[in-house]
């Protein structure tokens, strides 16, 4: 699925006009976060349940030592073509602690720039900055944070490569 953000003429403060950069999307997929440490039952679901495809898993790298169960930062599923994304609630993540009031949707693109840059002109905000080197681990790549105006988390990516770790 390509997803193609339409050209938009900003206007700027001087009352010149510019087309703004043209962005493809490759995906998008909805988040969902669980309460702790839940996530690996909620795979586990979705498998049985729905005859889900588990495509790829990040572990908390801090909490494999301490917990029998680790936190699960984000597994991706696919139902069909549907894919999406699960996780639990981890102390501290930008992004899941900026989804308490809203949702947290995933958008894909070689241009990662030029799409937050669109996004901020258009009136969201970065949250959480760039990501962490686990939070890059569960996107793939280049990654940022923008919260909308409706409170919404936007995470755009890098297109994600699959984890050789997830077992056939």
């Amino acid at each position: 699925m390509v997803l193609e953000a339409e050209e938009v003429v900003v206007v700027a403060g001087n009352g010149s006009t510019a087309a703004a950069p043209h962005v493809v999307f490759t995906s998008g997929k909805p988040w969902l976060a669980v309460e702790p440490p839940r996530a690996i039952d909620a795979v586990e679901f979705y498998k049985a349940a729905f005859g889900a495809e588990e495509v790829s898993r990040v572990a908390h790298a801090k909490r494999k030592a301490e917990q029998d169960l680790p936190l699960i930062r984000a597994a991706e599923l696919k139902i069909g073509s549907f894919v999406f994304v699960v996780s639990d609630f981890i102390e501290g993540s930008a992004l899941l602690k900026s989804a308490m009031n809203g949702s947290v949707f995933t958008l894909q693109t070689d241009d990662v720039e030029t799409a937050v840059d669109k996004a901020v002109e258009a009136g969201a905000v970065l949250d959480g900055g760039e990501a962490d080197e686990a939070e890059r681990a569960c996107f793939g790549g280049r990654t940022a944070f923008v919260k909308d105006p409706y409170g919404n988390v936007w995470v755009i990516a890098s297109p994600f490569q699959p984890s050789p770790d997830v077992a056939s």
